[in-house]
Protein backbone atom coordinates (compact mmCIF):
# COMPACT_ATOMS: atom_id res chain seq x y z
CA UNK A 1 0.00 0.00 0.00
CA UNK A 2 1.10 3.59 -0.61
CA UNK A 3 2.01 5.62 2.47
CA UNK A 4 2.69 9.34 2.09
CA UNK A 5 3.69 12.01 4.55
CA UNK A 6 1.04 14.44 5.70
CA UNK A 7 1.28 18.08 4.57
CA UNK A 8 3.04 20.62 6.77
CA UNK A 9 -0.23 22.40 7.54
CA UNK A 10 -1.55 19.26 9.23
CA UNK A 11 1.76 18.28 10.80
CA UNK A 12 2.05 21.64 12.55
CA UNK A 13 -1.22 20.86 14.34
CA UNK A 14 0.51 18.01 16.15
CA UNK A 15 1.59 18.73 19.73
CA UNK A 16 4.51 16.29 20.04
CA UNK A 17 8.09 17.36 20.68
CA UNK A 18 8.97 17.42 16.98
CA UNK A 19 6.35 20.10 16.31
CA UNK A 20 6.53 22.12 19.51
CA UNK A 21 10.28 22.53 20.11
CA UNK A 22 11.03 25.16 17.44
CA UNK A 23 9.20 28.13 15.89
CA UNK A 24 7.04 27.62 12.81
CA UNK A 25 9.72 28.79 10.38
CA UNK A 26 12.03 25.88 11.32
CA UNK A 27 11.93 22.53 9.51
CA UNK A 28 12.21 19.96 12.34
CA UNK A 29 14.30 17.04 11.09
CA UNK A 30 15.86 16.08 14.41
CA UNK A 31 13.91 13.78 16.74
CA UNK A 32 12.90 10.31 15.52
CA UNK A 33 9.23 10.93 14.78
CA UNK A 34 7.78 10.20 11.35
CA UNK A 35 5.45 12.45 9.37
CA UNK A 36 3.22 9.62 8.15
CA UNK A 37 -0.36 9.07 9.36
CA UNK A 38 -1.01 6.21 11.75
CA UNK A 39 -1.49 2.79 10.26
CA UNK A 40 -5.25 2.20 10.00
CA UNK A 41 -5.25 -1.07 12.00
CA UNK A 42 -3.48 0.73 14.83
CA UNK A 43 -5.78 3.74 14.72
CA UNK A 44 -8.85 1.49 14.61
CA UNK A 45 -7.65 -0.49 17.63
CA UNK A 46 -7.16 2.72 19.60
CA UNK A 47 -10.54 4.13 18.55
CA UNK A 48 -12.21 0.88 19.61
CA UNK A 49 -10.48 1.01 23.00
CA UNK A 50 -11.74 4.54 23.61
CA UNK A 51 -15.27 3.62 22.55
CA UNK A 52 -15.37 0.81 25.11
CA UNK A 53 -13.62 2.99 27.76
CA UNK A 54 -10.79 0.46 27.86
CA UNK A 55 -8.35 2.80 29.60
CA UNK A 56 -7.34 0.85 32.69
CA UNK A 57 -4.15 -0.97 33.58
CA UNK A 58 -2.51 -3.26 31.05
CA UNK A 59 -3.25 -6.91 31.84
CA UNK A 60 -0.30 -9.27 32.46
CA UNK A 61 -1.77 -11.78 29.96
CA UNK A 62 -2.31 -9.61 26.91
CA UNK A 63 -1.36 -11.20 23.58
CA UNK A 64 1.73 -9.06 23.03
CA UNK A 65 4.11 -12.02 23.12
CA UNK A 66 2.04 -13.96 20.60
CA UNK A 67 1.72 -10.93 18.32
CA UNK A 68 5.46 -10.23 18.35
CA UNK A 69 6.30 -13.92 17.90
CA UNK A 70 4.13 -14.06 14.78
CA UNK A 71 5.72 -10.92 13.38
CA UNK A 72 9.26 -12.10 14.12
CA UNK A 73 8.63 -15.48 12.51
CA UNK A 74 7.16 -13.90 9.36
CA UNK A 75 9.70 -11.09 9.05
CA UNK A 76 12.96 -12.76 10.10
CA UNK A 77 12.29 -16.48 10.54
CA UNK A 78 12.89 -16.01 14.27
CA UNK A 79 10.95 -18.40 16.50
CA UNK A 80 10.23 -16.45 19.69
CA UNK A 81 8.73 -18.15 22.73
CA UNK A 82 5.81 -15.87 23.71
CA UNK A 83 6.33 -16.90 27.33
CA UNK A 84 9.76 -15.26 27.17
CA UNK A 85 8.31 -11.87 26.19
CA UNK A 86 7.46 -9.27 28.82
CA UNK A 87 6.70 -5.57 28.58
CA UNK A 88 7.46 -2.21 30.14
CA UNK A 89 7.13 1.48 29.34
CA UNK A 90 9.69 2.03 26.59
CA UNK A 91 13.04 0.78 25.37
CA UNK A 92 14.99 3.29 27.48
CA UNK A 93 13.28 2.03 30.64
CA UNK A 94 13.85 -1.54 29.48
CA UNK A 95 17.57 -0.80 29.12
CA UNK A 96 17.87 0.76 32.57
CA UNK A 97 15.89 -1.92 34.37
CA UNK A 98 17.57 -4.81 32.55
CA UNK A 99 21.01 -3.41 33.35
CA UNK A 100 19.96 -2.88 36.97
CA UNK A 101 19.05 -6.55 37.10
CA UNK A 102 22.47 -7.53 35.76
CA UNK A 103 25.19 -5.17 36.98
CA UNK A 104 26.67 -4.10 40.28
CA UNK A 105 27.17 -0.39 40.98
CA UNK A 106 30.22 0.85 39.11
CA UNK A 107 30.37 -2.02 36.61
CA UNK A 108 31.54 -0.98 33.15
CA UNK A 109 29.18 -1.33 30.18
CA UNK A 110 30.45 -1.09 26.61
CA UNK A 111 28.64 1.14 24.14
CA UNK A 112 29.76 1.69 20.55
CA UNK A 113 29.76 5.35 19.44
CA UNK A 114 28.56 7.09 17.42
CA UNK A 115 25.43 5.81 19.11
CA UNK A 116 21.98 6.86 20.32
CA UNK A 117 22.75 9.65 22.85
CA UNK A 118 20.61 8.37 25.76
CA UNK A 119 22.84 5.27 25.98
CA UNK A 120 25.40 7.37 27.87
CA UNK A 121 22.85 8.44 30.48
CA UNK A 122 20.96 5.15 30.68
CA UNK A 123 24.09 3.23 31.68
CA UNK A 124 24.76 5.80 34.41
CA UNK A 125 21.12 5.70 35.56
CA UNK A 126 21.43 1.94 35.98
CA UNK A 127 24.51 2.44 38.17
CA UNK A 128 27.12 1.53 35.58
CA UNK A 129 30.04 3.30 33.93
CA UNK A 130 30.26 3.80 30.18
CA UNK A 131 33.14 2.02 28.43
CA UNK A 132 33.12 3.47 24.87
CA UNK A 133 34.41 1.25 22.06
CA UNK A 134 33.77 3.19 18.82
CA UNK A 135 32.68 1.45 15.65
CA UNK A 136 35.15 1.09 12.82
CA UNK A 137 34.40 2.74 9.48
CA UNK A 138 36.32 1.74 6.36
CA UNK A 139 35.92 1.05 2.67
CA UNK A 140 33.56 -1.85 3.40
CA UNK A 141 31.35 0.22 5.70
CA UNK A 142 30.72 0.04 9.43
CA UNK A 143 31.84 -2.83 11.66
CA UNK A 144 32.23 -3.61 15.33
CA UNK A 145 35.81 -3.17 16.54
CA UNK A 146 36.18 -6.75 17.71
CA UNK A 147 39.81 -6.37 18.81
CA UNK A 148 38.94 -3.36 20.97
CA UNK A 149 35.92 -5.20 22.36
CA UNK A 150 38.10 -8.11 23.39
CA UNK A 151 40.53 -5.72 25.08
CA UNK A 152 37.62 -4.24 27.01
CA UNK A 153 36.43 -7.70 28.03
CA UNK A 154 39.95 -8.73 29.02
CA UNK A 155 40.05 -5.57 31.13
CA UNK A 156 37.06 -6.70 33.14
CA UNK A 157 34.04 -5.25 31.32
CA UNK A 158 31.27 -7.84 31.42
CA UNK A 159 28.37 -6.09 29.68
CA UNK A 160 27.71 -4.54 26.29
CA UNK A 161 24.74 -2.44 25.24
CA UNK A 162 24.40 -3.16 21.52
CA UNK A 163 22.40 -1.07 19.05
CA UNK A 164 21.18 -3.22 16.16
CA UNK A 165 20.32 -1.75 13.68
CA UNK A 166 22.72 0.93 14.77
CA UNK A 167 21.44 4.45 15.37
CA UNK A 168 22.49 6.95 13.87
CA UNK A 169 24.08 5.16 10.90
CA UNK A 170 21.18 2.86 10.02
CA UNK A 171 23.42 -0.21 9.93
CA UNK A 172 22.11 -3.69 10.75
CA UNK A 173 25.16 -5.46 12.16
CA UNK A 174 26.22 -8.34 9.93
CA UNK A 175 26.01 -11.98 10.88
CA UNK A 176 29.82 -12.24 10.93
CA UNK A 177 30.19 -9.41 13.45
CA UNK A 178 27.36 -10.69 15.62
CA UNK A 179 28.71 -14.25 15.58
CA UNK A 180 32.16 -13.00 16.54
CA UNK A 181 30.66 -10.87 19.32
CA UNK A 182 28.72 -13.87 20.64
CA UNK A 183 31.90 -15.95 20.69
CA UNK A 184 33.78 -13.21 22.56
CA UNK A 185 30.92 -12.78 25.00
CA UNK A 186 30.77 -16.51 25.72
CA UNK A 187 34.54 -16.69 26.16
CA UNK A 188 34.70 -13.80 28.60
CA UNK A 189 31.42 -14.19 30.48
CA UNK A 190 29.83 -11.08 28.93
CA UNK A 191 26.10 -10.34 28.78
CA UNK A 192 24.78 -8.67 25.61
CA UNK A 193 21.80 -6.30 25.91
CA UNK A 194 20.62 -5.66 22.34
CA UNK A 195 18.41 -2.67 21.48
CA UNK A 196 16.63 -3.77 18.28
CA UNK A 197 13.90 -1.14 18.08
CA UNK A 198 14.73 -0.13 14.48
CA UNK A 199 14.81 -3.72 13.20
CA UNK A 200 11.45 -3.78 11.35
CA UNK A 201 12.63 -0.74 9.36
CA UNK A 202 15.42 -2.70 7.66
CA UNK A 203 15.20 -2.14 3.92
CA UNK A 204 14.49 -5.02 1.51
CA UNK A 205 17.84 -6.16 0.18
CA UNK A 206 19.52 -5.61 3.53
CA UNK A 207 19.60 -8.25 6.25
CA UNK A 208 18.70 -7.84 9.90
CA UNK A 209 19.83 -10.61 12.24
CA UNK A 210 18.25 -10.79 15.71
CA UNK A 211 21.10 -11.22 18.18
CA UNK A 212 19.40 -14.06 20.03
CA UNK A 213 19.34 -16.17 16.84
CA UNK A 214 23.08 -15.99 16.15
CA UNK A 215 24.09 -19.04 18.19
CA UNK A 216 23.14 -21.06 21.28
CA UNK A 217 25.70 -18.95 23.17
CA UNK A 218 24.00 -15.71 22.10
CA UNK A 219 20.63 -17.06 23.21
CA UNK A 220 22.13 -18.03 26.56
CA UNK A 221 23.74 -14.67 27.44
CA UNK A 222 21.69 -12.17 25.42
CA UNK A 223 18.47 -10.18 25.86
CA UNK A 224 16.58 -8.26 23.16
CA UNK A 225 14.78 -4.99 23.83
CA UNK A 226 12.40 -3.72 21.18
CA UNK A 227 9.08 -2.00 20.52
CA UNK A 228 6.58 -1.07 17.81
CA UNK A 229 7.29 2.56 18.69
CA UNK A 230 9.83 3.59 16.03
CA UNK A 231 8.39 1.51 13.21
CA UNK A 232 4.75 2.55 13.60
CA UNK A 233 5.40 6.00 15.14
CA UNK A 234 3.98 5.11 18.55
CA UNK A 235 6.61 6.52 20.90
CA UNK A 236 4.07 8.50 22.92
CA UNK A 237 1.98 5.41 23.69
CA UNK A 238 4.67 3.72 25.81
CA UNK A 239 5.05 -0.02 25.40
CA UNK A 240 8.30 -1.94 24.93
CA UNK A 241 9.22 -5.62 24.87
CA UNK A 242 11.92 -7.52 26.74
CA UNK A 243 12.65 -10.78 24.90
CA UNK A 244 14.80 -13.64 26.18
CA UNK A 245 15.70 -17.07 24.86
CA UNK A 246 17.22 -18.89 27.83
CA UNK A 247 16.26 -19.81 31.34
CA UNK A 248 19.20 -17.81 32.66
CA UNK A 249 18.03 -14.57 31.09
CA UNK A 250 14.37 -15.31 31.79
CA UNK A 251 15.27 -15.44 35.50
CA UNK A 252 16.94 -12.03 35.22
CA UNK A 253 13.79 -10.52 33.71
CA UNK A 254 11.34 -12.22 36.06
CA UNK A 255 13.49 -11.01 38.93
CA UNK A 256 12.95 -7.36 38.02
CA UNK A 257 10.61 -5.32 40.24
CA UNK A 258 6.92 -5.89 39.49
CA UNK A 259 6.53 -2.18 38.70
CA UNK A 260 8.67 -2.62 35.56
CA UNK A 261 5.85 -4.47 33.81
CA UNK A 262 3.09 -2.44 35.52
CA UNK A 263 4.44 0.68 33.76
CA UNK A 264 3.24 -0.66 30.40
CA UNK A 265 0.62 1.66 28.91
CA UNK A 266 -2.71 0.09 28.01
CA UNK A 267 -2.87 2.15 24.80
CA UNK A 268 0.71 1.27 23.94
CA UNK A 269 -0.04 -2.40 24.42
CA UNK A 270 -3.21 -2.27 22.31
CA UNK A 271 -1.42 -0.35 19.55
CA UNK A 272 1.60 -2.67 19.63
CA UNK A 273 -0.49 -5.81 19.29
CA UNK A 274 -2.39 -4.29 16.35
CA UNK A 275 0.84 -3.17 14.69
CA UNK A 276 2.59 -6.53 14.94
CA UNK A 277 -0.53 -8.45 13.87
CA UNK A 278 -1.96 -6.24 11.15
CA UNK A 279 0.56 -3.49 10.35
CA UNK A 280 2.82 -5.18 7.83
CA UNK A 281 1.16 -3.79 4.67
CA UNK A 282 1.51 -0.27 6.10
CA UNK A 283 5.12 -1.01 7.07
CA UNK A 284 5.93 -2.14 3.54
CA UNK A 285 4.50 1.13 2.23
CA UNK A 286 6.61 3.14 4.68
CA UNK A 287 9.74 1.22 3.67
CA UNK A 288 9.08 2.11 0.03
CA UNK A 289 8.67 5.77 0.96
CA UNK A 290 11.86 5.72 3.02
CA UNK A 291 13.77 4.01 0.24
CA UNK A 292 12.71 6.76 -2.14
CA UNK A 293 13.74 9.46 0.33
CA UNK A 294 17.13 7.97 1.20
CA UNK A 295 17.94 7.95 -2.52
CA UNK A 296 16.52 11.44 -3.02
CA UNK A 297 18.67 12.72 -0.17
CA UNK A 298 21.77 11.36 -1.88
CA UNK A 299 20.86 13.05 -5.14
CA UNK A 300 20.11 16.36 -3.42
CA UNK A 301 23.42 16.32 -1.57
CA UNK A 302 25.37 15.42 -4.70
CA UNK A 303 23.79 18.33 -6.55
CA UNK A 304 23.81 21.01 -3.86
CA UNK A 305 26.29 19.98 -1.13
CA UNK A 306 28.77 17.66 -2.84
CA UNK A 307 31.29 17.90 -0.01
CA UNK A 308 28.92 16.41 2.54
CA UNK A 309 29.55 12.76 3.36
CA UNK A 310 26.52 10.49 3.31
CA UNK A 311 25.88 6.76 2.93
CA UNK A 312 22.23 5.74 2.48
CA UNK A 313 21.22 3.78 5.60
CA UNK A 314 20.03 0.21 5.26
CA UNK A 315 17.59 0.55 8.14
CA UNK A 316 15.55 3.28 9.74
CA UNK A 317 14.90 6.83 8.62
CA UNK A 318 17.94 8.63 10.01
CA UNK A 319 20.82 9.94 7.90
CA UNK A 320 24.29 10.45 9.39
CA UNK A 321 25.79 13.47 7.63
CA UNK A 322 29.50 14.31 7.64
CA UNK A 323 29.44 18.12 7.49
CA UNK A 324 33.10 18.74 8.29
CA UNK A 325 33.81 20.06 4.81
CA UNK A 326 31.45 22.99 5.44
CA UNK A 327 33.63 24.45 8.17
CA UNK A 328 30.70 24.64 10.59
CA UNK A 329 32.70 23.42 13.59
CA UNK A 330 32.28 20.48 15.93
CA UNK A 331 28.50 20.95 16.16
CA UNK A 332 27.23 21.92 12.71
CA UNK A 333 23.62 21.49 13.84
CA UNK A 334 23.97 24.84 15.62
CA UNK A 335 24.85 26.57 12.35
CA UNK A 336 22.13 24.69 10.44
CA UNK A 337 19.52 25.96 12.88
CA UNK A 338 20.77 29.53 13.00
CA UNK A 339 21.46 30.08 9.30
CA UNK A 340 19.11 27.64 7.53
CA UNK A 341 16.25 27.19 10.01
CA UNK A 342 16.71 23.42 9.78
CA UNK A 343 16.77 21.50 13.06
CA UNK A 344 19.15 18.51 13.04
CA UNK A 345 20.37 16.29 15.86
CA UNK A 346 23.84 17.43 17.01
CA UNK A 347 26.57 14.94 16.14
CA UNK A 348 28.60 15.38 19.35
CA UNK A 349 25.65 14.05 21.35
CA UNK A 350 26.38 10.64 19.78
CA UNK A 351 29.88 10.53 21.26
CA UNK A 352 33.34 11.79 20.30
CA UNK A 353 33.16 10.35 16.75
CA UNK A 354 30.17 12.65 16.11
CA UNK A 355 32.16 15.89 16.04
CA UNK A 356 31.48 17.64 12.73
CA UNK A 357 28.45 15.42 12.04
CA UNK A 358 24.68 15.79 12.37
CA UNK A 359 21.74 13.40 12.11
CA UNK A 360 18.85 14.16 9.76
CA UNK A 361 15.39 12.54 9.90
CA UNK A 362 14.12 11.90 6.37
CA UNK A 363 10.76 10.32 7.30
CA UNK A 364 9.01 13.31 5.74
CA UNK A 365 7.68 14.37 2.37
CA UNK A 366 10.00 14.77 -0.61
CA UNK A 367 9.06 18.45 -0.64
CA UNK A 368 10.17 19.01 2.97
CA UNK A 369 13.39 17.08 2.39
CA UNK A 370 14.18 19.07 -0.75
CA UNK A 371 13.45 22.36 1.02
CA UNK A 372 15.73 21.39 3.92
CA UNK A 373 18.70 20.65 1.67
CA UNK A 374 18.10 23.82 -0.33
CA UNK A 375 18.17 25.82 2.91
CA UNK A 376 21.38 24.14 4.06
CA UNK A 377 23.04 24.74 0.70
CA UNK A 378 22.03 28.40 0.74
CA UNK A 379 23.58 28.77 4.20
CA UNK A 380 27.04 27.65 3.09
Amino acid sequence: MDVTAEPLTLLRERTSMKWRTYPGDVLPLFIAEMDYPLAEPVADALYDAVRRSDTGYAAPVNGLGDAFAGFARTRWGWRVDPDQVSSTTDVSVAIVETLRGLILPGDRVVITPPVYPPFFDLVAEAGGRVDPVPLLHGHTGWTLDLDALERAFLGGTRFILLCNPHNPIGHPHGIEDLTALAELAARHGVTVVSDEVHAPLTQPGAAFTPYLTVSPEAAEHGVCLTSASKTWNLAGLKCALIVTASERMRRVVTGLPQEVSWRTSQFGLIAGVAAFRHGQPWLDGVLAALDSNRRLLGALLDAQLPGVGYSPPNAGFLAWLDLRSLGWGDDPAVVALERAKVALSPGPMFGAPGKGFARLNFACSAEVLSEAISRLAAAV
